[in-house]
């Protein structure tokens, strides 16, 4: 792994505002720290005017219910594009499709699209081609258009095609990343499911093979990646979302989603956001290092004690340990919880000590069901 040369490493940042913690614990399976109770959190909250409504209870977070996103003609788009591609980044698939040609054969459909989903490309192929030739073709085609730039990165999901994928990319100079960051490819996927291909009259529901992602043990988290301690924490949306500008300006590593294109532009501002703060002496660096790895979930694995991080599209790390007791094992329940009440959504942020006044590193993540087919 690489550290990411693109990344200038900050020269001024606004403050981050402090972290309201409730539980600490250690990165290695070392005495942990000190436990903070709910009542000791609000103490250190006092005199800290920015610190505004917060609470130390992760489980009082709560989303109210809000009705699904509406389908748009963009979700039901077939052989054809909306928009033209010039952002850096792409999400892709290309993959087979429960519908038939006139052949009677199943149909492939290769999916292209922005992160934010300004721009969409869908096209239908014959299963015979399949491969790198042709899919560097009509990927080039769609780059010969006036206006249209090259992208630095495309991700993609589905490590079954990464090699046809990856030496396509390869062979037009663009950096292929299999990630699960696809958020809102794998959205656009989920909704063609029910509003293309079930409507489709060669559809057939009996040859829908559900995705495997056939995830891998979790391995020993990397010295590059470990911390000295680690917090649940959260943030009103509102104000981790003021913290994310740093991550669009390139002021500070990290990873944000636009919640427009993912269906959670209408969560509201004052929606507690859980999250996991990591702390380290070594905290820009250990940032720097995070960002080379495409980090898209955290969950508490209740069985082993300890934090998962999911990056990339199969591979995951022990991310944290803790104390295994009843409290702690109803805290990360609770933080869970939380995650839930926000419809997947949370974060991790690097900083160098619990009272840091600005972060190094900070990534908003999504618990994310992957795609039926």
């Amino acid at each position: 792994m690489v550290c990411p040369a693109h990344m200038q490493l900050p020269t001024q940042q606004r403050p981050l505002l402090p972290l309201i913690t409730h539980i600490h614990c250690n990165l290695s399976w070392q005495q942990p720290h000190r436990h903070r109770t709910a009542a000791s959190c609000r103490s250190r909250a006092q005199g800290r005017p920015r610190l505004r409504d917060r609470t130390c209870a992760v489980a009082e977070a709560v989303a109210s219910e809000q009705p699904a996103a509406s389908v748009s003609s963009a979700d039901t788009l077939t052989d054809g594009q909306i928009g033209v591609p010039v952002t850096a980044n792409w999400e892709l698939d290309f993959s087979s499709r429960p519908v038939y040609d006139e052949r009677g054969k199943k149909r492939w459909e290769l999916l292209v699209c922005s992160p934010d989903g300004s721009w969409k490309f869908a096209q239908y192929f014959p299963n015979n081609k399949i491969n790198s030739g042709q899919l560097k073709a009509t990927l080039g085609e769609l780059l010969a258009q006036p206006g249209a730039k090259k992208p630095d990165r495309v991700r993609f999901f589905r490590n079954q095609m990464q090699t046809i994928i990856s030496r396509a990319l390869s062979e037009l100079e663009i950096k292929p990343v299999p990630s699960r960051r696809c958020f809102h490819l794998l959205g656009w996927l989920q909704a063609r499911q029910q509003e293309v291909y079930a409507k489709d009259p060669t559809y057939k529901a009996s040859s829908v093979v559900p995705f495997a992602l056939d995830p891998s043990p979790p391995e020993d988290l990397p010295d590059a990646l470990k911390g000295e301690q680690w917090s649940f924490v959260q943030l009103p949306l509102g104000t981790l979302q003021e913290e994310l500008e740093l991550v669009d300006q390139k002021s500070i590593f990290g990873a944000n989603i636009s919640l427009d294109s993912i269906g959670l532009g209408d969560l509201s501002e004052e929606t507690l956001v859980p999250g996991v703060a990591v702390y380290s002496r070594r905290a820009q660096p250990m940032a720097a290092w995070t960002a080379g790895f495409e980090v898209a979930n955290l969950f508490p694995d209740t069985e082993r004690a300890c934090l998962i991080m999911e990056v990339a599209v199969n591979r995951r790390f022990k991310y944290g340990a803790y104390r295994r007791s009843a409290d702690s094992t109803a805290e990360a329940k609770s933080w869970q919880e939380a995650k839930e009440a926000s419809r997947g959504l949370h974060f991790l942020v690097v900083q160098s000590d619990p009272d840091a006044e600005e972060s190094k590193g900070l990534w908003l993540l999504l618990e994310k069901e992957l795609p039926s087919i």
